[in-house]
């Protein structure tokens, strides 16, 4: 009889807004529809810093991290994130992001392991199937 006592557990993101860049509205949308898809959702709102994402990641156990980055300091913000997941241990949590960022600059910050970045116009399912597909292939979900 196969055990019913383990459950899976729901997929777990944060999502922010480093820096000053304002505009949230983005952020928010993906944020719902991360929620409408079933998936828990941090948001930590406007004007964070790196460190405070990163602690906040950490205190939250997320699966995943998604940068909303609308101000063009992509090349600042990911990088400093992702060293400071590297600090952390953080080695098993996705950092993705959505904005505006230029191709060649997108393939520059793959190569320091960021994950896939969202451009305007994306459809929600997209970045949703994506997060989804990459924790299903690398995280364990049973509790």
């Amino acid at each position: 009889m196969p055990d019913n006592s383990k459950k899976e557990k729901k997929i777990r993101i944060l999502i922010g807004k480093v820096g000053l860049d304002g505009h949230d509205r983005g952020a928010k949308v993906i944020a719902a529809a991360f929620r409408d898809a079933g998936i828990e959702v941090i948001y930590t709102g406007l004007r964070q810093t790196p460190e405070t994402i990163v602690e906040a990641a950490l205190q939250e156990d997320v699966d995943a991290i998604g940068i909303s980055i609308l101000s063009g300091a992509h090349m600042t913000v990911f990088p400093k994130v992702k060293n400071l997941m590297n600090e952390k241990g953080l080695n098993d949590v996705l950092l993705f992001g959505g904005g505006i960022i230029p191709d060649q600059d997108i393939e520059e910050l793959k190569k320091i392991g960021v994950g896939q970045l969202f451009t305007p116009g994306t459809p929600t399912y997209e970045t949703i199937n994506y997060v989804k597909s990459w924790v299903s292939q690398n995280k364990e979900r049973i509790s």
